[in-house]
C-alpha cells in the first residue's frame, strides 16, 4: 500500500473518530430533535465506512510484481538468515503434556491418544446425547463436507476405550485409562477462549470404584502436579455422558500466587451414566465407573504465568523463544 492510499483511510478513519465522538451531543438536544439527529449521523457513518471499504478494496488490488517460483537460485547472493536448529525446542503444550501423562503413568493408568476426525456415533450417540442436543448443531461443533467431525471433546474416546480394556473386567481388573488429544470448538475467539486447544480425558471403572475414588485420584494428580498439598471442592455440573456429573475445582497453588480460600475451576467429571457403559457393552448393575475431562492449555497458563490462551497456536517466534533450551 503506497503512502497515499495509507494516508487517505487514515484521514477518513479520524474523520469516523471524530464523528462517533460527536454522538455524545445527542444527549444536549431536544427530545423532539434526537430521532432526526441519530438519523443524520447515522447516514455520515456509513457515507464514510463505505469510503473506507472502497479505498481498502482499492489499496488491496495494486498490483505487485509476481515471483517467479522457477527462477534458479542465485548462489552468489545473499542468502537470507534462518534460525539454526540450536534454538529449536519442545512446544510448551507439549512438554506439559508429556508431564501430565508420566503422572497419570505413575498412578497405574493406560495411555490412549485421541484421533483428530471422528464420527457422529463416538462424538454423540455413544455419549448419551439427546438427538435434539444443541451440541450436535454446526453453531457449536465442526464437520466436514463428507460429515466427520474433529472432535469437540476427548470423550470421543469412552466408547473405543470401554471397548478395548472391557478383557481387564473379565481378568479382575480395573479399566484406568488416560486419553491426551487435541480438540475444536466453534468458539468466539478471546484471551481465555480458541478454537483449538488440548485435553485430557480420564476414565475408570471396576466393580467398587466411587465418586471419593475419583476426587481422590484428581486431588492426588493436581498435588503432583504443582508440587504442594492442596484442598478441593465440586459443585454440580451437568454432562450427558456422566450422573451425577461435577465440575472439580482446587485451591489455587501457592506456586502461581494462590491464597488460601481462592479457588480455580480445572475440569468437568462426574460418574459414567449407565447407558454409555451399556453402549460399550459392560453391564451397569455390576460395574461402576467415572471419568473427567479437563485442558492442557490451562495449566500451562497457569503454570508459566500467560495472560493469552491464543499464543499457543499463533506460531510467534517470540513467544515460543520463551521456552527454548
Amino acid at each position: 500500500m503506497s503512502s497515499v492510499e495509507e494516508s487517505k483511510i487514515a484521514s477518513l478513519k479520524a474523520q469516523l473518530k471524530q464523528l462517533n465522538q460527536e454522538y455524545a451531543k445527542i444527549k444536549e438536544l431536544p427530545a423532539e430533535k434526537r430521532a432526526d439527529f441519530g438519523k443524520e449521523m447515522n447516514l455520515k457513518k456509513q457515507k464514510i465506512m463505505a469510503e473506507i471499504a472502497e479505498a481498502e478494496a482499492a489499496a488491496a488490488e495494486i498490483d505487485v510484481e509476481a515471483l517467479d517460483i522457477t527462477a534458479p537460485c542465485d548462489t552468489n547472493g545473499q542468502m537470507p538468515e534462518f534460525l539454526t536448529a540450536d534454538f529449536g525446542s519442545q512446544h510448551p503444550l507439549m512438554t506439559e503434556l508429556d508431564r501430565v501423562m508420566s503422572i497419570y503413568q505413575s498412578m497405574g493408568f493406560d495411555i490412549v491418544e485421541s484421533r483428530q476426525l471422528d464420527d457422529e456415533y463416538h462424538m454423540f450417540d455413544s455419549l448419551n446425547f439427546a438427538k435434539a442436543h444443541p451440541a450436535r448443531d454446526s453453531y457449536d461443533t465442526f464437520r466436514t463436507e463428507e460429515g466427520f467431525i474433529p472432535p469437540a471433546h476427548t470423550s470421543t474416546m469412552q466408547n473405543r476405550v470401554l471397548k478395548a480394556y472391557k478383557h481387564k473386567l473379565d481378568e479382575g481388573q480395573a479399566i484406568a485409562v488416560a486419553v491426551p488429544g487435541r480438540v475444536y470448538r466453534n468458539e468466539d475467539l478471546d484471551a481465555t477462549h480458541e478454537h483449538t486447544f488440548y485435553q485430557c480425558e480420564g476414565v475408570y471403572v471396576s466393580e467398587t470404584c466411587t465418586l471419593g475414588n475419583m476426587l481422590g485420584i484428581l486431588r492426588e494428580f493436581f498435588e503432583k502436579y504443582y508440587g504442594q498439598k492442596l484442598n478441593i471442592a465440586t459443585q454440580p455440573g451437568y454432562f450427558p455422558f456422566t450422573e451425577p456429573s461435577l465440575e472439580f475445582k482446587i485451591e489455587k497453588p501457592a506456586c502461581i500466587g494462590g491464597k488460601k480460600g481462592d479457588f480455580l475451576e480445572m475440569l468437568g467429571c462426574g460418574m459414567i451414566h449407565p447407558n454409555v457403559l451399556k453402549m460399550a457393552g459392560i453391564d451397569p448393575s455390576k460395574y461402576h465407573g467415572f471419568a473427567w475431562g479437563g485442558g492442557i492449555d490451562r495449566l500451562v497458563m497457569l503454570r508459566y504465568q500467560l495472560d493469552d490462551v491464543r499464543h499457543f497456536e499463533s506460531g510467534k517466534l517470540d513467544f515460543l523463544k520463551e521456552f527454548s533450551c
